[in-house]
């Protein structure tokens, strides 16, 4: 706990330096491209597109609320968007920064939060066009909109927990990142995102069940809530209290690990 601790101290002192180097991460993404940023949605809105017409015109699928397939789909994927852009980039971290590893007075701590803040800043640009969407189809507003942000905290919480994990086994064992991309992948279609759980209620009623031990699920359903229902986080008691409770778990591991393995990083890249 005093890691932690210490680590909150050095990310508050070095706020700026953390921030000016998130800017420049966001920036790098995209030198030497023609068409710049434009990039950065195409990719994520060709999916959209590709799910909206498999699951909507293809097998005519029907959201659990009187609402658009495609205003159901995009609060979904959105923040799965982000999660695994995340750790993708933080799992891979230390190999990209690796000058900054070898420097003795650097905190190599400070590496994957400025992953994440990078994508933080692309996910922040797919949930205004969220925010456009709904507004396009005339949805009516609720307050939980502004939700959004601790749902957006949630997931960036998850997903530095395990890439501080991942990113250090990484160092170590090259595969990982390939390990990372397969189980996301997976992990896609583990969350009910495409689909809602209460179809398998009826044939077997237990996988619903399964499905929501999935952390990301309450993510998932939380942006949902958030932008079609109006219902807050305090509504899920259990799931909160769930979600938070394998989140530090989840986090304490990496940053344990990540502290176990950080003195061989150097020797090593």
């Amino acid at each position: 706990m005093a890691y932690v601790v210490s680590l909150m101290r050095e990310i508050v002192r070095k706020r700026k330096l953390i921030w000016d180097l998130s800017k420049a991460d966001f920036r790098k993404r995209f030198v030497g491209s023609y068409f710049g940023i434009v990039w950065m949605f195409v990719q994520p809105l060709v999916t959209i597109l590709i799910y909206f017409f498999i699951f909507q015109v293809g097998f005519k699928a029907s959201p659990p609320v009187p609402a658009p397939y495609v205003l159901w789909l995009v609060p979904g994927i959105v923040p799965w968007f982000f999660f695994s852009e995340t750790l993708n980039c933080v799992t891979n971290c230390l190999q990209e920064y690796h000058y900054l590893v070898k420097k003795v007075v650097f905190q190599v701590e400070i590496l994957p939060i400025i992953k994440l803040i990078s994508c933080l800043l692309v996910h922040s640009f797919f949930v205004l066009i969220m925010f456009l969407m709904f507004i396009a189809y005339r949805w009516p507003f609720f307050l939980s909109w502004f939700q959004i942000l601790y749902y957006s905290f949630a997931a960036s919480m998850l997903a530095l927990g395990i890439g501080y994990l991942t990113s250090a086994v990484n160092v170590f064992f090259k595969d990982m990142a390939q390990i990372v991309s397969i189980c996301l992948q997976f992990g896609m279609w583990l969350t009910p995102i495409m689909y809602h759980e209460s179809m398998f209620e009826k044939d077997v009623p237990w996988l619903a069940g399964v499905l929501k031990l999935n952390p990301f699920y309450y993510i998932a359903a939380g942006y949902r809530d958030s932008m079609l229902t109006g219902e807050w986080f305090w509504q899920r008691p259990k799931l909160t209290l769930y979600f938070w409770a394998v989140t530090l778990v989840v986090g304490l591991a990496g940053l344990k690990a990540f502290k176990r393995l950080r003195p061989h990083f150097s020797d090593v890249l």
